[in-house]
C-alpha cells in the first residue's frame, strides 16, 4: 500500500513546516538572549544603603554601598547586605531570561 503525501523515508508532509518554525523560533531565542545579556538588573538591600547591578550575561557590573553602613566593627553586616543585594539582582535577571524565553516557546522550553 503506498503512502500518500510525505516525504521520502516515511517524514510527514508537515515536516518541513515544523522545521521551519523551528528554526524561526531558534532565532528568536537567540535575539531575545542577546538582548537579556545587553539589559542590566539593579536590586538594594538594607533599605538601599547597597545597590548591585548585574548584567543578563551574570558578571557584577556596579556595587554602590553608602559610605554610613561602612562599620569596622560590624564588616558581616555589610557582607551580608552585598550577598543579598547580588542575589536579588541575579534573581530578577534570571526571573526576566525565563519570561522572556517563554513567551518564545509558549511554555514549552523544557523542549528546546
Amino acid at each position: 500500500m503506498a503512502k500518500k503525501g510525505g516525504f521520502p523515508g516515511g517524514m510527514p508532509a508537515n515536516m518541513g513546516n515544523l522545521m521551519k518554525q523551528a528554526q524561526k523560533m531558534q532565532q528568536q531565542m537567540a535575539e531575545a538572549q542577546e538582548e537579556l545579556e545587553a539589559s542590566e538588573f539593579t536590586a538594594s538591600a538594607g533599605g538601599g544603603v547597597v545597590e548591585v547591578t548585574v548584567g543578563g550575561n551574570k558578571e557584577i557590573k556596579n556595587i554602590k554601598i553608602d559610605p554610613d553602613v561602612v562599620d569596622p566593627e560590624d564588616v558581616e553586616t555589610l557582607e551580608d547586605l552585598v550577598t543579598a543585594a547580588v542575589n536579588e539582582a541575579i534573581r530578577k535577571m534570571e526571573e526576566q531570561t525565563q519570561e522572556e524565553m517563554s513567551k518564545i516557546t509558549g511554555g514549552m522550553g523544557g523542549l528546546f
